[in-house]
């Protein structure tokens, strides 16, 4: 009597997964490594690992309807003449003209000015769409140094030099050709169609004793009045966080692993950096042992969705947020509406991919002219101003059920952990434990 085996189901690999395999013939087939834009698409431990305890006996509830929680939040008391005053602890983060339509950027200024919060220019310059409906502008100085100059330095509200940045901490930036409009080209004197690399460092300086100087130069050309910040991608956040303080920055600018770029290698996007969660603590520790928690403001970037998001960036110590991609889908990116444009792409909505091929559908991420009749910035900036408006009621809520009469009483006490890498990354204990991986349990 002959016995035959049962059919088994054929398995695949975990470590060649099909996503993996798929790189491998794209590498193959092309001898280039990819280029995107947006930000870490791998999972890594993030926000929603943390949970808020809320009140109970042990804690006094505010009630929401009948007792106040404030959420403004001033930035660059350290030194500058004229600090920023926010009404709400979110601001927008630095996307620049050329990644981003004209429209696009005036949206963002619109947005930003209805919600009592401040945006950014990054890199290529500043706009008059941005400046000019901006009620309070960061001016980012970077690298590549495209569009700066003296005027717009002292045209800014705040100075951002930009050190490092999440999704590429290490590395420069891309803006392919088809991007480099007649207009972008002249504003970064560069030529127009052709593939434009952002340096990975400044020109001028080497360490932190050359960033104090520079920092003191630009303090000079703006008459101590505007606020320093300094953006470091999430590497070496203790470190990068003190000397920062050290050089003289009124404000540091932390931006995680899931803070989104225009383009760059996705190598760099996947492998370079720490998740945003593992930052924050690490940073605050800095400025504690410094004695500057507060003194130096901290503003935590990179994959801030909601308020809840808001709400544990500040229980972990910072003092603001920044939100970027948040900001586009707010906009209207990705809007599942243009999903059979996206697919001739060869993209879909959600995934961002195409945000650096220039043919963005939705008219945000483009300097195509017909795509960019696509964004109505009224409108967009109405819809970013209804979403930080969200943000800043949920932030508001979590606080108030935490017993707080401001978003900034929030502290690590506030919280637990849902897994052991969370724990270990936020200093919160494990949920139902006093444990916090790395320390001693009492």
């Amino acid at each position: 009597m002959t016995y035959h085996n049962p059919p088994t189901t054929p398995r695949k690999s975990a470590t060649f997964d099909d996503y993996a395999m798929s790189e491998i013939r794209r590498a193959a087939a092309t001898g280039i490594y990819d280029i995107r834009g947006s930000g870490a698409k791998r999972r890594v431990p993030h926000f929603d690992d943390l949970l808020f305890l809320g009140a109970s006996i042990s804690r006094y509830a505010l009630e929401g309807y009948r007792e106040r929680c404030d959420t403004t939040v001033v930035l660059g008391t350290r030194f500058a003449k004229k600090p920023i005053e926010l009404k709400i602890p979110i601001t927008v983060a630095g996307m620049s003209f050329g990644s981003l339509s004209g429209p696009a950027k005036e949206a963002l200024g619109r947005g930003a000015t209805l919600s009592g919060t401040s945006t950014t220019t990054g890199d290529g310059g500043m706009t008059e769409e941005e400046r000019g409906h901006s009620e309070k502008l960061v001016y980012q100085v970077l690298p590549s140094r495209y569009g700066m100059n003296p005027r717009d330095l002292r045209r800014a509200d705040a100075i951002e030099v930009v050190v490092g940045q999440g999704a590429k901490p290490g590395g420069g930036g891309m803006l392919l050709g088809q991007k480099i409009s007649d207009r972008v080209a002249e504003m970064r004197t560069l030529p127009k169609g052709i593939d434009q690399r952002s340096a990975c460092r400044h020109p001028d300086w080497t360490g932190p004793d050359d960033l104090e100087i520079k920092i003191l130069e630009i303090r000079e050309i703006t008459d101590w009045e505007k606020p320093i910040y300094v953006k470091v991608g999430g590497a070496r956040p203790y470190y990068d966080t003190a000397l920062a303080v050290k050089a003289g920055a009124d404000v540091v600018v932390l931006d995680g692993m899931q803070g989104g770029t225009a383009a760059t290698q996705e190598v760099f996007i996947e492998h370079v950096g720490q998740p945003t969660l593992a930052c924050i603590r690490p940073a605050v520790q800095a400025l504690q042992d410094l004695g500057m928690h507060r003194k130096v403001q901290l503003i935590v970037s990179g994959g801030i969705r909601n308020g809840a998001d808001v709400a544990k960036a500040l229980a972990l110590g910072a003092d603001a947020v920044s939100v970027g991609t948040a900001a586009l889908i707010a906009l209207g990116d990705n809007d599942p509406r243009w999903e059979e444009e996206y697919q001739k792409l060869g993209s879909t909505a959600g995934a961002y991919d195409d945000w650096h091929e220039g043919k963005d559908p939705a008219g945000i991420t483009t300097q195509d002219s017909e795509l960019m009749k696509r964004v109505d910035p009224v409108a967009a900036g109405r819809r970013l101003a209804n979403y930080l408006k969200v943000m800043t009621l949920e932030a508001q809520t979590i606080a108030r059920a935490c017993g707080k009469n401001h978003v900034h009483n929030l502290e690590p006490e506030d919280l637990c952990a849902l897994t052991i890498e969370a724990a270990a990354m936020s200093g919160v204990p494990l949920a139902g434990t006093n444990w916090v991986p790395g320390k001693s349990a009492f």
